[in-house]
């Protein structure tokens, strides 16, 4: 696939693009510590299910530039919300659906609410609605869990993701796959994103400025408002989760059904780990795009 770029309000944005030029436009979001080749598996079922595929390198990883020096590389998740909203306008795309992962996930609920009038439908992988506030109560196992969040409001954490962000990030791939363990190429394919000049910022202020470790960029406190608490949503929307993620345990996921006004459905992903997407990808693709058929034609 050929690498394109688009113009947004702060990013050039690094995306790919495939599938029937008449097709629904669907746009996958990857997540952290991961990039756009993690959608390569589920790409030729989507296309020959009829669906456009965008697939956009987050801020701070891969292709995707920030347009000035000045701009605050932060990683607020509101931020992405609002980069997924304008990459979407640029491209003039109209309707469309949302996929997304970890921090993608994110991103498309996010997003989901700012321009609910244009997103049809929308599947988050391996993260539950309504679990970005600083004030959530976590259990202990969760806590433990998110070992990797307490490491990076460290000056030690911070030096491992500046210094050492291959062996960093290769090691939480170990920890958060079960179905296998990938091999080096496949992890190479991906972890050339993390060269980026501004992953370390983008990810160091994204994990702290979620405890209150950071300070939030101005540029989007009206959004934090918004955000806090989580609000309703409306779009229909499908939580896939890994029966075995030992980052966000199923039980992240449970119970949001409160926060949803429009079809809403939780479905467990047996065998797996973090990435459903690229350890079951098969049953995966199946459930977007019965999803995405239900609801995005």
């Amino acid at each position: 696939m050929t690498l394109r770029l688009v113009d947004t309000s702060v990013l050039r944005v690094g995306y790919e693009v495939a599938g029937p030029t008449d097709g629904l436009p669907v746009i996958l979001l990857h997540g952290w510590p991961d990039d756009v080749r993690t959608w390569d598996a589920v790409l030729p079922a989507l296309h020959a299910a009829g669906y456009r595929t965008y697939a956009p390198w987050l801020r701070g990883c891969g292709a995707t530039r920030f347009l000035r020096d000045d701009t605050h590389r932060g990683g607020q998740l509101v931020a992405l919300g609002q980069d997924v909203v304008e990459f979407a306008a640029a491209l003039n795309l109209g309707r469309y659906a949302l996929v997304g992962h970890d921090w993608g996930s994110r991103a498309a609920y996010i997003a989901s609410t700012l321009d609910r009038q244009r997103v049809c439908a929308c599947v988050a992988l391996s993260t539950g609605y309504g679990t970005n506030s600083p004030g959530q109560t976590l259990s202990y196992r969760q806590t433990q869990n998110y070992w990797y969040h307490w490491l990076m409001a460290t000056p030690r954490g911070e030096k491992a993701v500046r210094e050492d962000r291959r062996a960093f990030t290769r090691h939480i791939w170990d920890e958060w796959f079960v179905a296998y363990r990938p091999d080096a190429d496949e992890f190479e394919r991906t972890a050339i994103a993390f060269d980026n000049p501004d992953w370390a910022d983008v990810v160091l202020h994204s994990y702290r400025v979620r405890w209150g470790h950071a300070t939030a960029d101005p540029r989007y406190a009206d959004l934090e408002v918004q955000f806090d608490p989580a609000p309703i949503q409306t779009v229909p929307t499908l939580t896939l989760h890994g029966a075995l993620d030992p980052v966000n345990a199923p039980a992240m996921s449970e119970g949001k059904e409160a926060y949803f006004s429009g079809p809403y459905e939780r479905r467990l992903i047996g065998g797996v780990g973090h990435f459903p997407q690229r350890e079951r990808a098969a049953e995966t693709v199946g459930q977007v795009a019965a999803w995405l058929c239900r609801f995005g034609n």
